[in-house]
């Protein structure tokens, strides 16, 4: 009975966090729309007299959203953003590949067919880190309009599916795996995912996706910021189950703030694979 209330209680609590994460997520959406159909609006009214104001630090920049404008050959013509510098520049030679994607795809958009979605990574001027980044836009005549807002915590979907492939990528090639995940790329690090890998044979750490520090280190002495034990408990819940999930507070890689973590565990032979997702 103790047993099915502590699953209910679980269960109650990522539904929570989940819902959380999802509307601040959706209320973020909502503000850059809302300021690129401002500008729209702006621009109707002014033309390209406008682009001096989407420039200012004034009513068309919000928090992190700012409204930039580009022409279909590339040329950044106004920005409230740092990339204000590059005003007047062709900055798709400068472009990352996502985003030169983006670029192209929004090219193909005839005129007249409303906002537009694209997502890319970006650098984010308040913390200087490359983060993912959602973008609104559309196109009107040669220029287009865009506002876009940071995605810097990533879902509990894509924490089981990093999970899932770092467990599958393990089971075909161990060493290679752990070393892909040691060397911080690899496809084993996504903005504030990684994944740590812990030898149940040893107790201890073997690759871990952000600190090099931990490996070779007693993960059953791990304890969070808080002093809350973490390694301990999950070694003994990886003793009587093949996956599970633990929650506790850690240090998020991207916004470098402690914060709750929710992880998700599995066994692979001797190894135990755990990815998490944070919440603020």
């Amino acid at each position: 009975m103790k047993g099915m209330l502590r699953a209910t209680w679980l269960l109650l609590l990522l539904c929570a966090s989940q819902a959380h994460a999802a509307t601040a997520q959706e209320q973020d959406a909502q503000a850059a729309k809302a300021l690129l159909e401002k500008a729209l609006a702006y621009y109707h009214d002014h033309g390209d007299k406008a682009f001096a104001a989407f420039s200012r630090q004034g009513e068309f920049v919000d928090k992190d959203r700012y409204v930039f404008v580009v022409d279909t050959k590339g040329v950044l013509l106004a920005s409230g953003g740092p990339s204000s510098a590059l005003i007047g520049r062709d900055v798709s030679k400068v472009l990352g590949p996502d985003l030169r994607e983006s670029f192209t795809e929004a090219l193909k958009i005839p005129e007249g067919n409303g906002i537009q979605q694209a997502e890319y990574r970006w650098q984010n001027w308040n913390d200087g880190k490359v983060e993912r980044k959602r973008v609104f836009y559309q196109r009107i005549g040669q220029h287009i309009l865009a506002v876009g807002y940071y995605l810097p915590r990533a879902t509990p979907e894509q924490a089981k599916a990093l999970r899932d492939k770092a467990v599958k990528d393990l089971e075909k090639n161990e060493a290679g795996t752990l070393k892909a995940i040691n060397a911080l790329q690899g496809g084993f690090l996504q903005d504030d995912l990684y994944v740590f890998v812990v030898d149940l044979d040893t107790g201890r750490y073997v690759a871990h996706g952000t600190d090099l520090r931990l490996i070779n280190t007693d993960f059953a002495k791990v304890k969070d910021p808080d002093g809350k034990p973490v390694g301990e408990p999950i070694l003994a819940l990886m003793k009587e189950q093949g996956q599970g999930e633990y929650e506790y507070r850690w240090k998020n890689p991207v916004t470098g703030k402690v914060e709750d973590k929710h992880a998700y565990l599995r066994k692979s032979g001797h190894f135990l694979v755990a990815v998490g997702y944070y919440s603020p």
